[in-house]
């Protein structure tokens, strides 16, 4: 299903709700590190009373009709503790915004003064995951956890504060600013991970293969196959030279566990 013009039109109005007013009124030095965080919490589910529910000694993000969102930005190490108690009783859906298309603007911490924003050249992919999920790998075979990864155009606001001459080198974010949102991907199934795989990968492959098919990191890649193969998507097969040939497993076709993926043209 694609995102519809009054979902994409209501992820703006929350954006604004969210940023915009207190941005204009008091300037980006005032906004906090999880402006990201709070406007998908409110896209994802309006009503606040909805919002940071206690639960089982743990705070959950959302909790709805029997269902845990949880909105992690990076280190999913921290949901481990959550995840071992929240799955005995719910389903969780882990909510994982990825920037596609990310603008740097630096601010002087001096002079308050904002750059010019550009565009940059990094792009963001759905494989970004990787490095995260393998953190709670052990999670990801339950039938009732579940992903949600939400692809966004974001501003991304870095203080002049590295090493290099112009400060930008080793710089610290302060803040991702969301413009748009471009695709929500579901993944509600261990079936559902082969659309991690890109088209061009072959059958059976190394992993500078995967790499070159993917875009991702030496690193990224390397977290990516053993996840893929720990839930069974792929399996080692032997060896090509020195390096272990993978070949994709063959899964049975699930009419009732097909991949819901939403985006915007």
């Amino acid at each position: 299903m694609e995102i519809t013009k009054e979902e994409e039109k209501m992820f703006r109005n929350i954006c604004d709700q969210m940023i915009g007013v207190e941005k204009t009124r008091v300037g980006i030095g005032t906004l906090g590190e999880k402006t990201i965080h709070v406007v998908l919490k409110h896209y994802l589910v309006p009503r606040t009373e909805y919002h940071e529910i206690k639960c089982n000694g743990f705070i959950a993000d959302i909790m709805i009709d029997g269902e845990i969102i949880e909105i992690q930005t990076a280190n999913f190490n921290v949901l481990r503790k959550k995840l071992e108690v929240y799955l005995f009783e719910y389903d969780v859906t882990i909510v994982y915004p990825i920037p596609a298309i990310k603008w740097l603007i630096w601010i002087n911490q001096e002079t308050g003064e904002l750059t010019n924003r550009r565009k940059s050249n990094k792009k963001g992919r759905i494989g970004h995951i990787f490095p995260e999920l393998y953190k709670i790998k052990t999670f990801l075979s339950n039938p009732r956890l579940h992903l949600r990864i939400i692809m966004l155009e974001v501003e991304e606001y870095r203080l002049l504060s590295g090493w290099s001459l112009d400060r930008k080198k080793g710089s610290t974010r302060f803040d991702r600013i969301p413009l748009r949102i471009m695709e929500d991907i579901m993944i509600n199934t261990v079936e559902e991970y082969k659309q991690f795989l890109p088209d061009s990968l072959p059958q059976q492959f190394i992993s500078k293969e995967f790499s070159k098919s993917s875009g991702l990191s030496a690193k990224q890649v390397q977290c990516a196959l053993n996840v893929l193969t720990y839930v069974g998507i792929l399996e080692k097969i032997g060896k090509q030279g020195r390096s272990i040939l993978y070949q994709i497993k063959e899964q049975k076709e699930n009419s009732d566990e097909k991949i819901r993926r939403k985006g915007i043209e």
